[in-house]
């Protein structure tokens, strides 16, 4: 996986986000400020812009200036919480030409050890840590068991998704939501869903590549 490879990821995340901002904003509206799905399609449109006027030369110099312009662009929780991520996981990836498969598990390990350590979050507290914790563990398996790379994205994708959709029946923890206590039980959490477009967008970078 070269810079090609990430910079086709971090567009594909910015259609993703553009196609599913409206959905990302009702999410955020029940049990939020129904803000999320504006904040991230203004932030990754900031990245886009970003890398386009100072095209970066490495992977991990792409996650690194992507989540710099996030942290710039983006209010609420989400712009510090993913920029963080990707620029941990951009550090993690360090000066390297070409990513590995475990290069990239380990990279993502980074990135949910960022959220964590700035939010708080564990899992079951409804938020965005629920659906990339178990995406983090599934594609370290995957790696470690030798899975071909699509397959290994497609299950990572796939552990995102069951997170998200388990975030429904809890009460929130953490963040905005926690202060509605039990009125935050039956909806999914937005910063979990934006975490499976961010996965779904990986895979198909893959697919792609």
């Amino acid at each position: 996986m070269d810079t090609s490879f990430f910079l086709a990821w971090i567009n594909a995340i910015a259609t993703a986000v553009q196609a599913e901002r409206d959905h990302l904003t009702q999410l955020d509206a029940a049990i939020g400020d129904a803000d999320h799905g504006a904040n991230l399609d203004r932030g990754f449109a900031a990245v886009r812009q970003a890398l386009t006027d100072a095209p970066p030369q490495t992977p991990g110099a792409v996650l690194t200036a992507a989540g710099s312009a996030l942290i710039r662009k983006v209010g609420g929780a989400s712009g510090p919480l993913y920029g963080t991520a990707f620029r941990q996981m951009g550090r993690s990836l360090g000066d390297a030409a070409e990513i590995t498969p475990e290069a990239l598990a380990a990279g993502l390990e980074a990135a949910l050890a960022g959220i964590q350590k700035l939010g708080g979050a564990a899992e079951g507290d409804k938020t965005l840590v629920d659906a990339l914790a178990p995406a983090v563990r599934a594609l370290g398996r995957a790696v470690q068991d030798g899975t071909k790379l699509t397959d290994a994205l497609a299950a990572t994708e796939a552990a995102a998704q069951e997170g998200a959709r388990a975030t429904v029946p809890l009460e929130a923890r953490k963040g905005r939501a926690s202060y509605l206590g039990p009125r935050s039980v039956g909806h999914e959490d937005p910063g979990a869903a934006s975490t499976v477009l961010i996965f779904a967008a990986l895979r198909e970078a893959a697919g792609q590549a």
